[in-house]
């Protein structure tokens, strides 16, 4: 192997570290033993990899809005599913119901598990071979 073959190669590992460096675990960012629910008005919808990402507003148990940010599965999960980014999108400026997991850190950040839109449609994101609640 020559010089510009081995650096060529060392590029690639410090490339594919940082990749997996910069992937989290659910459980080591997210309260995953508790549930938490907001009622707010859908802002945004960000369908990117490697998660897709809905905001919203929603009042504080002071009154004043707040805006929380959930992130979710990636959006080949969803197009599996047969969920796309029209599916969250119709929803913008509406009132929807989030259930998240909330961010151990106490951030107004979560991911997202369920949302149910104004129609009373809903989307639950349930793990391979569970059955849903």
């Amino acid at each position: 192997m020559n010089r510009g073959q081995a650096v060529a190669v060392i590029l690639l590992v410090l490339s594919s570290l940082c990749v997996v460096s910069a992937h989290h675990s659910t459980t080591a960012q997210f309260d995953v033993t508790k549930r938490m629910t907001l009622v707010g008005t859908l802002t945004k919808v960000d369908w990117v990899n490697p998660h897709i990402w809905v905001f919203m507003t929603a009042k504080g148990k002071d009154g004043q809005e707040a805006a929380w940010k959930f992130e979710s599965n990636p959006p080949a999960w969803f197009r599996r599913v047969g969920v796309t980014r029209a599916d969250f999108v119709k929803a913008i400026g509406q009132t929807v119901t989030v259930e998240g997991n909330r961010a151990k850190d106490g951030s107004q950040y979560g991911y997202l598990v369920k949302v149910i839109y104004a129609d009373g449609s809903s989307l639950e994101l349930v793990p391979p071979g569970a059955a849903a609640p």
